[in-house]
């Protein structure tokens, strides 16, 4: 196992509500400064909660210490079966939000949005998205399952960062022809992306399934 195995639950991180507030910071009066301030608070807490899983995890399993291999395996396999336990419901929360699309009220404001309350959205909508909660704790806990050490969730981190940023990238390399996809962007985001999430996390339910059952 290696930090390419949990890379796919970044789509995960992103897919809906973050990814569209991200297309219309991108839209509005000041789409860089927002952009780059929702990026700082949604990277503040991705940090933060992938970081707090893998040091919690750590310390409850005991990995950090020198223990034998019959009592390391032990170790795995119970927190394979709580990562398990953890997809499973991520999976279910994917499934009982599909219908929650369209867009809130407070979206509006985001076309006029500063820095400062970009970066206040970008803390309150990463930790506020139950998604967003399971998929840290499982990151975090899958990497401290097979004994690796905190570097190997920061490749999860710059490709949550980097998909959260696609709709400034598109301004910036498309310049007026983004004023066309990123209402594309923002559509498919808001109408599809569940589906994507369930695949993904249904993979990694699959495989680590298949691992506890070896």
């Amino acid at each position: 196992m290696s930090f390419l195995t949990v890379l796919p639950l970044a789509v995960v991180m992103v897919a809906g509500t973050q990814l569209v507030a991200a297309v219309f910071l991108a839209s509005g009066d000041r789409p860089r400064q927002a952009s780059l301030g929702f990026l700082a608070g949604a990277a503040v807490v991705v940090v933060a909660g992938t970081t707090t899983a893998w040091l919690v995890t750590r310390r409850v399993t005991g990995l950090a210490e020198d223990v034998g291999a019959g009592p390391r395996e032990q170790i795995r396999t119970a927190i394979g079966q709580v990562v398990l336990a953890l997809l499973v419901a991520l999976a279910a929360v994917v499934f009982l939000r599909r219908h929650s699309k369209g867009q809130p009220a407070w979206m509006s404001r985001l076309q006029h949005a500063g820095p400062g309350y970009a970066f206040r959205l970008g803390l309150l909508i990463m930790v506020a998205m139950p998604v967003d909660d399971l998929t840290m704790a499982t990151v975090g806990a899958n990497v401290v399952r097979y004994d690796l050490p905190w570097w190997h969730l920061v490749p999860f981190l710059l490709l949550t960062l980097l998909l959260l940023a696609l709709p400034l990238l598109a301004l910036l390399l498309l310049g007026r022809r983004a004023e066309r996809a990123l209402p594309r962007m923002r559509d498919w985001a808001d109408h599809n992306s569940w589906i994507v999430s369930e695949i993904v996390v249904a993979f990694f339910i699959l495989m680590t399934g298949v691992d506890l059952l070896r």
